[in-house]
């Protein structure tokens, strides 16, 4: 995830980053502004057409369906960000619940041994669910001081909270935990499978193909018939606007479609991997 200053704005306009959208744009941009010339050229230069050609009333058009296009593009943004940001809340709630768990554990076990194991088993969690959630292959053996008979490929996350239920259990039958303190644990593991199964949930489902192949259209469409309209008034200068006009609608699509999906690997995507860093160092800290 990009780091910077957020009261600093000035820097905003005249810095560009691997995953600027206007870097992405560019032979877009290039091309429709050639586009723009050659009808620019062939209305006014070409066919010579009266600047009272009824091609000139297109632009009522655009008017008119400029509003639309504003509530599509915003309703479209608001719904990435919604799963942008509940991806975040997610893993905060990940971070609480690793941390509540370490807590618990640190104050009801008396064995280095237990501690040991639950000190390294609860960051894990985090890091193969990252792992999980970015399609990444992962290793048979998951911890090097850790034996855990691991299949790769069947669901790793609910692998990881199996051991950890089985140690839980475990300590109950030994008598080393209450039943109390067993229900109590068990609240807390059981918020291990939500946090999965809800980020799961973001990760597969994207949003539906009509919405989003509507909008592409909408917008390849309103771009492509500016010119038409705009070439008497403008002249030239129509080249530069209804680029700019596309640089500002294709870039929230563009940002729309890398935060919809907040654990891969974009520029603007979720941290996951330094929140389960930060887990982990948590985690010892307390046992």
């Amino acid at each position: 995830m990009v780091s910077y200053n957020t009261k600093d704005w000035f820097t905003f306009i005249f810095r560009f980053h691997k995953g600027d959208t206007f870097r992405k744009l560019i032979p877009i941009m290039l091309a429709i502004g050639l586009y723009c010339f050659i009808i620019e050229y062939l209305e006014v230069e070409y066919f010579n057409l009266s600047s009272n050609s009824n091609i000139k009333n297109i632009t009522i058009m655009h008017g008119m369906l400029g509003f639309v296009i504003s509530l599509l593009l915003v309703f479209r943004t608001n719904t990435a960000y919604d799963r942008w940001w509940e991806g975040r809340k997610l893993w905060g709630s990940l971070v609480n619940t690793s941390r509540n768990f370490a807590l618990k554990l640190s104050v009801m076990l008396t064995s280095e041994e237990d501690k040991a194991f639950f000190r390294t088993i609860i960051p894990h969690y985090a890091t193969v669910l990252n792992k999980h959630l970015k399609n990444e292959e992962t290793a048979l053996q998951l911890f090097d001081d850790l034996e855990l008979e691991i299949d790769h490929q069947i669901h790793l996350p609910n692998q990881v909270a199996k051991k950890i239920f089985e140690r839980t259990n475990k300590l109950y039958v030994s008598g080393q935990i209450t039943g109390d303190q067993l229900i109590i644990l068990n609240d807390e593991i059981k918020s291990f499978t939500d946090v999965c199964g809800a980020c799961e949930r973001i990760k597969n489902t994207p949003i539906p193909y009509s919405y989003s192949a509507f909008i592409k259209k909408f917008i390849f469409f309103y771009i492509m018939t500016l010119p038409f309209g705009y070439a008497f008034s403008l002249g030239n200068y129509v080249i530069p606007v209804v680029v700019f006009i596309f640089y500002v609608l294709a870039s929230l699509e563009l940002i729309a479609e890398e935060i919809e999906d907040p654990f891969g690997n974009d520029e603007n995507d979720l941290p996951t991997q330094k929140i389960a860093e930060n887990i982990k160092k948590h985690v010892e800290e307390l046992l």
